[in-house]
């Protein structure tokens, strides 16, 4: 696949795909921002296959194959854009080019992929670490990649991107609780709903919803010190993707706190922000950077969960 082609999937991609990512990607430096996006598509096309959509949306054909031999399919491409081999599959080839350009770890990939496994094989998860180890196969391991490309291979930072990861996933999991139900899925630790005298099977039910928000409250609480650990890490990232990631974290941090503010209304919209609040966001996350230089950095903390 020449680079046009593979540019005009990338830019197909990204322009139906997240907002709040667009606006932060588009202050890398260009050659940066290309391998995000190329990462971005691999990441859209594995989710698409899985949930046997395009581009994010349901299509009217009857599903040719399971979801099992689908994820079969994924990871035999991902192997094999890995071996170097020809891809012909713009997402393959886009993942190819990424690992080419920054020598990507392969289990990262493979460790993303097995996050797709989990939303095959489970439908709930007991206790919070399952739901932690579930965000580390979706998204912490984003993080890893993404951070990758930024140029870093360093375990501490590498930690720090985890954790960016691991944050985000918990805000999109408290934003998306009743989305997700009417899907089948509930990546809620079980443990908490019975807490709030819910279970698994009535837990998005309207009756429930002022339950349902203490528990999403909670789940964005438990977010934050792994925003607070993503900080951490800005110093050790070029100054443009520092910024890029500052924005992106201030921006799912604000989605948070309108999730646990909104309480019981949280679901009656998809909850966002706007164009003027992404800018206002975009200023104050240079400012973020810029502090984030001074030499007071701190260890992170032993009691966050560690990546594998």
């Amino acid at each position: 696949m020449d680079n046009r082609s593979l540019d005009e999937y990338v830019k197909q991609t990204m322009e139906v795909g997240s907002k709040s990512f667009a606006a932060a990607s588009a202050l890398f430096d260009p050659a940066t921002r290309r391998s995000v996006l190329m990462l971005y598509a691999w990441c859209r096309h594995c989710d698409d296959t899985i949930d046997d959509q395009v581009l994010g949306f349901n299509t009217d054909q009857p599903a040719s194959s399971t979801v099992e031999e689908r994820l079969a399919t994924l990871k035999a491409q991902t192997a094999s854009a890995f071996a170097g081999e020809k891809q012909s599959t713009a997402a393959f080839a886009a993942l190819q080019e990424v690992i080419s350009e920054h020598g990507l770890t392969q289990q990262f990939a493979f460790d993303h992929l097995q996050g797709y496994a989990m939303d095959v094989d489970q439908t709930h998860y007991s206790t919070l670490n399952q739901t932690l180890t579930y965000c580390y196969h979706v998204a912490g391991v984003v993080g890893l990649m993404m951070a990758q490309i930024m140029g870093t291979q360093s375990p501490a930072t590498l930690d720090r991107a985890c954790d960016l990861g691991l944050a985000f996933q918990l805000t999109n999991i408290a934003r998306d609780i009743v989305e997700d139900a009417d899907a089948g899925r509930c990546y809620l630790p079980e443990q908490w709903l019975i807490e709030e005298g819910l279970n698994v099977d009535n837990f998005a039910a309207p009756e429930h919803r002022q339950a349902l928000s203490r528990v999403a409250a909670r789940l964005i609480d438990y977010a934050e010190p792994y925003y607070h650990s993503a900080y951490q890490g800005l110093a050790a990232l070029p100054w443009r993707s520092a910024w890029a990631v500052a924005t992106a974290r201030r921006v799912y941090r604000k989605i948070g706190y309108r999730v646990k503010h909104a309480g019981a209304g949280a679901w009656q919209q998809r909850l966002s922000t706007s164009k003027v609040e992404k800018l206002l966001m975009l200023g104050a996350a240079a400012g973020d950077v810029l502090i984030s230089r001074l030499p007071l950095a701190t260890q992170r903390s032993a009691v966050l969960w560690q990546r594998p």
